[in-house]
């Protein structure tokens, strides 16, 4: 019995990477493109990103096909900065923007692109595995605001609750310090 428990309870952990009901990720998604460092314009609250401020996210390609994510934001009770290192991999084929992410072994998440700047790859809309997980990324600090407006309500008409948003500080001098 132990045994299907086990093994139920690893399927549970590893199967969580989902797509919200009525979400569609991008098609022609270029990974190369989208490496590099991103800004975090705004996301919804979520306990990983509690009080942080600065919030970037950096990908690179490993050997391997997945992707390293580092993820670091200034914690601004603390006055200090966090860091944390994650992998992402490809749900489905690499031109799909539907990605799983994790920062704890095989423990697995969403990482849904919805919306992206195909041209120059400057913007991007991104949606975890249910409505409590979205963020706005940007190549950036500051993201154009008719850009962000129409990506607000992008999320909006796709029933996000933009109303909860966190508009993220990025204080440019901090930044270019901690590089």
């Amino acid at each position: 019995m132990r045994k299907y428990l086990l093994a139920g309870l690893v399927f549970l952990l590893t199967s969580c990477a989902s797509i919200p009901e009525g979400v569609t990720p991008i098609q022609g998604f270029e990974v190369n493109r989208f490496l590099g460092k991103w800004y975090e314009v705004a996301r919804l609250n979520h306990i990983f990103e509690r009080g942080l401020s600065n919030v970037t996210a950096t990908y690179s390609l490993k050997k391997d096909g997945t992707i390293r994510v580092v993820n670091r934001g200034y914690k601004d009770r603390q006055e200090r900065w966090s860091t944390v290192e994650g992998k992402a991999k490809f749900v489905a084929d690499p031109g799909t923007g539907r990605l799983k992410v994790s920062f704890f072994g095989p423990i697995y998440g969403g990482y849904n692109i919805v919306e992206l700047d195909k041209q120059n790859y400057q913007y991007a809309l991104i949606v975890g595995n249910d409505r409590s997980t979205m963020w706005i990324l940007s190549r950036t600090p500051k993201l154009n605001p008719a850009v962000l407006k129409r990506l607000v309500q992008k999320a909006k008409d796709l029933n996000f609750p933009v109303e909860s948003l966190i508009y993220v500080e990025q204080d440019t001098a901090k930044i270019s310090a901690q590089n």
